[in-house]
């Protein structure tokens, strides 16, 4: 009797399934609870409910009944372009190919593909040239029930997209190949087809954190502070799929997902360089030569004490070609394209239609965010690496390189180092109105911190000055660290001078800022004084001694007949850096994992990756003032 129910409860549950129009699969080695209820627009809880001994986990060839979809498959509209013809063009003067590419609506691509000769050659006044004529035809395509459409919300960028709909960032990439780099509100993606109820919200009381390349949980660890256990209990698939490029996580709100600054080991990339082949690299300047006068050199040295681009760049191109040399001892060839932008955009734009950049392993410069930003935007879709070397790009676009640390790095990086530093000490924080915001950040960092503020004129107005008595009893026995955040001259002469005369006996007063700038370079400041209070900076750099027996500074100075500035320095390293990375792994993007770091004579770089973006190097130098010369501060 009792076999004879149990068949009953079976024949009834397998009519049940069959008339709900139910499916069955047979489990693949290595499929995934999740990957399965994509692949038939369900959720991981719909097949658990109809298969309990799924919950112990996946065995290969094992039958899930699976419950048939909740969502509609509406026909996609798909557009595509037909060729349909040509149009003569006979090539005017200034006529560019991004120029006759505006006028006629059609991609710089389609006019070189119909015009194969112009790969090889310029365009010239008078050419005769074709341009492509196309019609767009859009079929309305069946996707299987898989995606449907969604309209971007504002606010809403990759990442909540993915995170939105249960898939990592490359995954919607993929489904959207012509989606743009910056999301704006009205987009139209392609995006899994799950039921409006199935969508994740994006709670704004966490932060939320994209993986990396190669990233475990060991390395979320140390870069974010979270377990593996806090990781899945926020996001339970974590369980069953384990971490994935380019998934996004849910993390606690209190956990910084960007500018994380930690210290990394250096790695010594001469040990492992196994990409030998001639690397292709060009470097974009300012010199404007076109402005000198190279027959005359009286003229020509007049014009480069007066042009400080072309100073700049000269320097820097004297240590490129220095870190040539260098790399050349190594086994790693280079062929080196310098090109004159002449800090123009109109010139820019001319080198980028006269060049093919696409087979270069990377591009270093131009010099100006502007001029950057235009290369990069033209080279992203190439994947070919832009190296910003001296100053902070536009836009952090997916090819671009960040050498310069940003100042939220550095302001971490400053209050890091004080942190770590055991012994016990009295905290003062004086800054101007302007600068209350990193005033009332370092009080938060530390509670027990005094705050002062710069005085004000009768009128109300930043008056720039405190007077002793805003110093009376702030000062105790011991060490004291004062943080002076303004970039006003007049104030910081103010102070420095005030708490030196402050700084006796067993009073010891250690100035810092966190962020270095003029107003501590001014004449009214005196060296003696930062010296005397051993004042403290977080730099993207440090500074070698002149007479420092370091290989570099001897072979320089025997090349020129000078010792090397901070530019000439900076070019041989950021070049260096590049050369050993692009011959220590197949491309720059290879190797700038964020557990490499590496250092040179006064720079180092440790890149992480923007989440949706580029690179940015996290290396920062805390650096001291110590008997009238800049060193490093050891702790």
């Amino acid at each position: 009797m009792k076999k004879l129910l149990i068949f009953i409860v079976v024949f009834c549950c397998s009519l049940s399934v069959m008339a709900q129009d139910y499916k069955t699969h047979k489990v693949q080695k290595g499929e995934t609870i999740e990957q399965i209820a994509k692949q038939y627009l369900v959720t991981p809880f719909d097949i658990f409910a109809l298969n309990p001994d799924a919950n112990k986990g996946l065995k290969p060839n094992m039958v899930l009944i699976i419950p048939s979809s909740r969502v509609k498959n509406d026909p996609i509209g798909e557009e595509t372009k037909e060729l349909i013809g040509y149009k003569a063009h006979k090539v005017r003067r200034k006529e560019t190919l991004f120029s006759i590419s505006q006028k006629y609506s059609v991609e710089v691509e389609d006019i070189k593909k119909a015009n194969t000769s112009l790969y090889s050659k310029n365009l010239r006044k008078g050419d005769k040239i074709k341009i492509p004529r196309f019609k767009t035809v859009v079929s309305k395509v069946s996707l299987n029930n898989t995606i449907k459409k969604y309209t971007v919300l504002p606010k809403e960028g990759k990442w909540r997209v993915a995170y939105k709909f249960g898939i990592t960032v490359p995954e919607l990439e993929a489904l959207n190949p012509n989606m743009n780099e910056v999301l704006q509100p009205g987009d139209e993606l392609n995006v899994p087809n799950i039921s409006n109820n199935e969508e994740k919200p994006v709670e704004e009381d966490f932060n939320y954190y994209t993986v990396l390349k190669s990233e475990g949980y060991m390395a979320l660890n140390r870069k974010l502070g979270v377990t593996q256990d806090q990781l899945e209990a926020l996001n339970p698939e974590l369980k069953e799929g384990g971490l994935k490029l380019g998934m996004v996580l849910k993390v606690p709100g209190h956990i910084e997902t960007t500018n994380v600054v930690r210290d990394v080991a250096n790695t010594n990339l001469t040990a492992n360089l196994k990409n030998l082949s001639a690397k292709r690299l060009a470097l974009m300047l300012p010199f404007s030569l076109n402005k000198v006068d190279v027959d005359s050199v009286q003229e020509a040295k007049k014009m480069i004490r007066a042009n400080g681009l072309l100073s700049v760049s000269l320097d820097f191109h004297s240590g490129v070609l220095m870190a040539l040399d260098s790399a050349k001892a190594l086994g790693i060839s280079t062929n080196l394209k310098v090109i004159d932008t002449r800090n123009q955009i109109a010139e820019v734009s001319k080198i980028l239609e006269a060049n093919d950049f696409s087979e270069y392993d990377a591009v270093i410069g131009p010099l100006m965010p502007t001029n950057l930003d235009r290369v990069a935007s033209q080279l992203k879709s190439d994947q070919v690496p832009v190296v910003s070397p001296l100053t902070m790009p536009k836009n952090l676009y997916a090819n671009v390189f960040q050498t310069i640390p940003a100042d939220e790095l550095l302001e971490q990086a400053m209050i890091n180092y004080i942190k770590k530093d055991s012994f016990p000490r009295h905290m003062v924080i004086i800054s101007d109105s302007k600068h209350k915001a990193i005033s009332d950040k370092l009080k938060g960092e530390f509670p027990s911190a005094t705050q002062i503020q710069s005085r004000k004129d009768k009128e109300g107005k930043e008056a720039y000055f405190i007077y002793q008595v805003d110093l009376e009893n702030v000062f105790k026995t011991g060490t004291n660290i004062v943080f002076l955040e303004t970039d006003n001259e007049g104030f910081a002469s103010n102070v420095i001078s005030m708490i030196n005369g402050l700084n006796i006996d067993d009073t010891k007063i250690v100035l810092m800022t966190t962020k270095m700038n003029k107003a501590f370079e001014g004449k009214e400041i005196s060296n003696y004084h930062l010296s005397n209070l051993e004042f403290h900076y977080p730099s993207p750099n440090k500074t070698i001694a002149v007479e420092s027996r370091n290989s570099f500074v001897k072979k320089y100075m025997n090349t020129y007949n000078v010792s090397p500035n901070k530019y000439a320095v900076r070019g041989f390293d950021l070049t260096l850096d590049l050369l050993l990375r692009l011959a220590s792994e197949e491309d720059l993007y290879q190797a700038s994992s964020s557990d490499i770091e590496t250092e040179y004579v006064e720079n180092k770089f440790r890149y992480s990756k923007k989440m949706f973006g580029g690179y940015y190097n996290e290396a920062v130098y805390i650096v001291k003032y110590d008997n009238l010369t800049i060193i490093e501060a050891k702790q």
